[in-house]
Parts: C-alpha cells; sequence; structure tokens
C-alpha cells in the first residue's frame, strides 16, 4: 500500500480548489466540520454519513491482558473506542478505483 496522506492542509486545498471558498473561510469551514464530528463522538454519539460511513462510540469493559515482553498478566482498564464502518457505496467505490480490491481483502 503506498497511498498518498492526506492532511487537513490538503483538504482544506480541496475545498478551495472545488467549492470557491477563499483559503481562510475553506480551512475554517473543514475545522468545524471536524470539530463538529468530535464534539458528537466524545458525547458518545454515532456519526453517519450518508454514502460514506458512520463513526461509532463503543464501551470496552474491563478485561485481562498480556504483556508481551514478560507475558505478565496485566488489567486493562475501560475505555471507550471509536469505529469507522464504511458504508457499501463507499466499499464499492473503493473496490472500482484503479489498485483497489487487489489485496484479496473481502471486508
Amino acid at each position: 500500500m503506498s497511498g498518498k496522506t492526506v492532511t487537513r492542509a490538503d483538504l482544506c486545498e480541496a475545498v478551495y480548489q472545488k467549492v470557491g471558498l477563499s483559503r481562510t473561510e475553506s480551512a475554517t469551514l473543514v475545522e468545524r466540520v471536524l470539530e463538529e464530528i468530535t464534539d458528537c463522538l466524545q458525547r458518545g454519539e454515532t456519526v453517519k454519513l450518508s454514502s460514506f460511513g458512520s463513526f461509532i462510540v463503543r464501551k470496552k469493559g474491563q478485561r485481562i491482558g498480556r504483556n508481551p515482553k514478560t507475558g505478565k498478566e496485566v488489567p486493562i482498564s475501560p475505555r471507550r473506542v471509536m469505529v469507522f464502518k464504511p458504508s457499501a457505496i463507499l466499499k464499492q467505490r473503493i473496490n472500482a478505483a484503479p489498485g483497489g480490491g487487489a489485496d484479496g481483502d473481502s471486508g
């Protein structure tokens, strides 16, 4: 996998190029959208973006883990984790893209 990493600056530039807002307005728009998504996830809400996917917060209970170096059992405290579940449309688009789906991963 040798794809480019897209940064916030890249997203801001794409909004600037495609939407026609100023660079400052584009940066503000991208930041506000990311802040809103973050705030919703902090509150434990699911963020569902149609044709893209869902960001879901899941609660993980306390469990026993193992230190891989020593083999010693260690308690892992309960926490919340964020999971992204892509939509069927996004999966389809990724697999239709040049080079997509070549790794044999079905899911």
